[in-house]
């Protein structure tokens, strides 16, 4: 239900205030722009500096959607670690559970909000650099220029990872990145030898579950993974 509309400007804004508005967010299953919206919440999540702020994190759907939560769990712990993952909760085909957690995730919220004299309505106390907040423009330059690696701040290379799946949302659906891709040819993403894998295995398998182009049309990958 939408009772107010909010048009931003770009992703960063609005991934931004969805952050800092929401008590708690449960992600459903999606494709990559999903998985674009679950680091950017995770890499904000493994900041240094906000390491003690609870807030909720369920990723949940019916039972066939089990496989694709996992391999989004395994890309994470891959490239992010152990720690980025222990910020969210899967729960599979179980509503009610996903309810028992928001509640209980809320409340120790407002709890800590309270106790630190901060507003419920605005979390001001979050830390969002200006990396996550300024604009990505996925142009073949910028996409050849991610460093993707494990050498990274872990919150780095969450930025890097979401940028470069912003890139591959532009290149399969937006018309600025469809139009780069038929003039230049595919996206160019450089990553660390230990990475590729994953990687390609989580791209390969979005593919397979018809997941990076609407229904009925054929997939000619808008990247390439070196």
């Amino acid at each position: 239900i939408v009772s107010k509309l909010v048009i931003m400007p770009d992703i960063e804004m609005r991934l931004e205030a969805f952050v800092r508005l929401a008590h708690g967010i449960v992600i459903f299953p999606g494709g990559v722009g999903t998985a674009e919206e679950l680091l950017y919440l995770v890499g904000i999540l493994s900041h240094p500096e906000n390491q003690n702020i609870p807030f909720p994190l369920v990723l949940s759907g019916p039972a066939q959607s089990a496989d694709y939560f996992q391999q989004l769990d395994g890309f994470i712990r891959a490239t992010l670690g152990e720690a980025s993952a222990s910020k969210y909760q899967i729960i599979i085909d179980d509503p009610r559970a996903v309810a028992r957690r928001l509640r209980e995730g809320v409340s120790w919220q407002a709890e800590y909000r309270l106790s630190r004299h901060e507003a419920f309505h605005y979390d001001w106390e979050l830390v969002i650099e200006p990396p996550w907040q300024q604009p990505f423009v996925p142009t073949h330059a910028a996409m050849a220029a991610l460093k993707i690696s494990r050498s990274l701040p872990v919150h780095e290379l969450a930025i890097n990872l979401r940028r470069l799946f912003s890139g591959i949302v532009a290149g399969n659906v937006k018309q600025q990145g469809l139009c780069a891709v038929k003039a230049h040819g595919p996206f160019i993403i450089h990553a660390e030898a230990e990475l590729i894998k994953p990687l390609d295995d989580l791209l390969n398998a979005f593919f397979q579950q018809g997941r990076m182009v609407l229904p009925g049309r054929s997939y000619s990958p808008c990247y390439r993974v070196e």
